[in-house]
């Protein structure tokens, strides 16, 4: 049976999570005070050299930082990025580094707004998730945290799934790698072509 804890967290990542066990089940609400990053550092130091993955909608200029200390870990023995389309444009220094270090099929380009993370090894399969983007972001954010199971298989899955798109790709080819025209019809997709996305 999963161990389930509840935390209000208001210090680090470190004393937030506490310690990585098997079939954990953490739910946390922060202040903002760490980072979906804090948080994988804090699973890589307590499982160990590990595969990670990280699922993002952008990366702002104030994440680079946080980015480039993550691709500099001897800790991380792999990783994989999946990133919206839109990033890919924002960030190519970044992303392109992302490629030349973990590998061109490491980088998969679709349409996405989820924050996602997966830190495994031979002991250990967690899976982050919550409204945390790269970096801190002084407010309220959530984040669970779960060892083993269903959902790490099925993100895993799903990612796998992703294809690799070409250099040159259009939003119809991010489109059809997120399979978005099996959860909507195509008139329900219309009326939103043209407008940008979280436009003010």
């Amino acid at each position: 049976m999963k161990r389930k804890r509840v935390v209000e967290g208001f210090r680090s990542a470190a004393e937030t999570i506490g310690p990585i066990k098997r079939e954990m089940s953490l739910f946390a609400v922060t202040r903002g005070q760490f980072s979906m990053i804090d948080a994988i550092f804090h699973c890589l130091r307590e499982i160990g050299p590990s595969q990670i993955s990280v699922w993002t909608w952008t990366i702002a200029e104030y994440e680079v930082e946080a980015m480039a200390g993550l691709m500099s870990r001897a800790d991380i023995l792999g990783a994989r990025l999946v990133i919206d389309r839109s990033a890919d444009h924002r960030n190519a220094t970044i992303i392109e580094n992302w490629r030349k270090q973990f590998g061109e099929s490491q980088v998969r380009i679709c349409l996405n707004h989820a924050k996602i993370a997966r830190v495994w090894n031979e002991n250990f399969r967690l899976l982050l998730r919550g409204s945390m983007n790269l970096n801190f972001n002084p407010r309220f954010e959530q984040l669970d945290i779960t060892e083993g199971g269903e959902d790490f298989a099925l993100v895993e899955r799903i990612e796998d799934e992703l294809p690799v798109l070409p250099r040159k790709y259009s939003r119809v080819d991010a489109s059809n790698a997120t399979q978005v025209g099996k959860a909507f019809e195509q008139s329900q997709l219309t009326m939103f072509e043209g407008i940008k996305t979280w436009a003010k």
